[in-house]
């Protein structure tokens, strides 16, 4: 194998996940693609060989399931469709991730997540010791959400967004996203012959999303062009570099490392481990409405205090992850309440000797203080 010259070397990437879709891992017919998947094996192997610790986001077990139980559309014509086609092929997809790996003398492990295994802190600190543990001990841990048990409500609705969740929980460097698009192109390349490769991206902004095509070409996964920009942000927000390479190709990981073609996402310093998990966050209890100067103090790195704060929105107790918004729903930030939402609405837009009045006690320093709040 050519050296890998990427920054998701072994030698510049400690930790890497890799995420793996339906539509690479399983065939129309509802199988596993198993050549196929021997090469990705062999390519882990060769990585842990190096010195690189891996981690793997695997879809497939809904596919898998589906076929098995002669389910239409896949398992997804309903949730309960969906739920039992994830708990008969979760156990076909787990097995067959330990027979290849085991044949390179790797040993794996499952991890069921749902989404509110990583919001909620506590939670998510646990599965964060786990990460660590296995992958410490040369374990190949394979990831997946827990679609027998999720619903609407607690789903991450697809693994690109759970593999950048899962890569600030383990402390990774990097993120590959296995995909059937080599990459983030200027206009959607099966639409636009003028379309052209981006190779490397900075900040995920307005311009940036805008190029995005939220289709999933096979209508077998969750996740399009959408979900892994979001999921760029998350990665970002951890100072983890992420990448979109094509999986359409034998040995994929192999040939991204003599070729280098793709779309990565590079990541600036790192935020607290705190902040990082407020800022991959998915869910928030509420909103705080702000006015423009304290969208301004924000960018400049302050705290969020009463005056600015323009509406509240939503049913929140102090400590619960909230956003801060501008008038027009433009999200700024997100962090920990220092108010519930009763007493935040009490003391919104007052200065500190009316809010004092209106609480009937001395009112803390800020709405949200800049120490538990991270700017998106």
């Amino acid at each position: 194998m050519v050296t890998d010259t990427t920054p998701f070397s072994p030698e510049k990437c400690s930790r890497l996940i890799v995420k793996i879709g339906s539509a690479l891992l399983v065939d129309p017919a509802g199988a596993v693609r198993r050549d196929w998947l021997e090469g990705v094996v062999a390519d882990v192997a060769a990585r842990v060989r190096a010195g690189q610790q891996v981690a793997i986001v695997s879809s497939g077990a809904i596919a898998l399931g589906a076929r098995r139980l002669g389910l239409p559309k896949g398992g997804r014509a309903s949730l309960e469709d969906a739920q039992a086609a994830a708990a008969t092929g979760q156990i076909a997809l787990s097995h067959c991730w330990a027979e290849l790996l085991a044949a390179e003398g790797l040993t794996a492990a499952q991890m069921l997540v749902t989404l509110d295994d990583l919001e909620d802190r506590r939670r998510y600190l646990n599965a964060a010791a786990t990460l660590d543990r296995l992958l410490a001990l040369g374990v190949v841990p394979i990831l997946n959400e827990n679609d027998s048990v999720a619903t609407a409500e607690i789903r991450f609705g697809d693994n690109d967004r759970l593999a950048a969740r899962v890569a600030q929980a383990a402390g990774a460097q990097g993120v590959i996203l296995l995909s059937d698009i080599d990459g983030l192109y200027t206009a959607n390349p099966g639409v636009d012959p003028t379309a052209t490769l981006i190779p490397q991206v900075g900040a995920v902004d307005a311009r940036i999303m805008a190029m995005a095509d939220a289709g999933s070409a096979s209508g077998m996964g969750s996740g399009g062009m959408i979900s892994k920009l979001e999921a760029a942000r998350i990665a970002q927000s951890a100072g983890c570099r992420l990448a979109i390479v094509s999986g359409k190709v034998d040995r994929p990981l192999s040939r991204y490392a003599e070729t280098a073609r793709g779309t990565v996402f590079e990541a600036p310093r790192a935020a607290t481990a705190r902040k990082a998990w407020l800022a991959g966050r998915l869910t928030a209890r509420g909103r705080l409405v702000v006015d423009a100067g304290a969208a301004q103090a924000l960018a400049d790195g302050r705290s969020l205090l009463a005056p600015g704060v323009k509406g509240v929105e939503g049913r929140f107790a102090r400590g619960d992850v909230i956003e801060i918004v501008t008038a027009e729903g433009v999200l700024l930030a997100r962090g920990l309440s220092e108010y519930d939402a009763a007493d935040a609405t009490r003391i919104a837009g007052l200065r500190k000797d009316a809010a004092s009045e209106a609480l009937g006690y001395a009112p803390r320093s800020a709405m949200v203080h800049r120490d538990h709040m991270v700017q998106l």
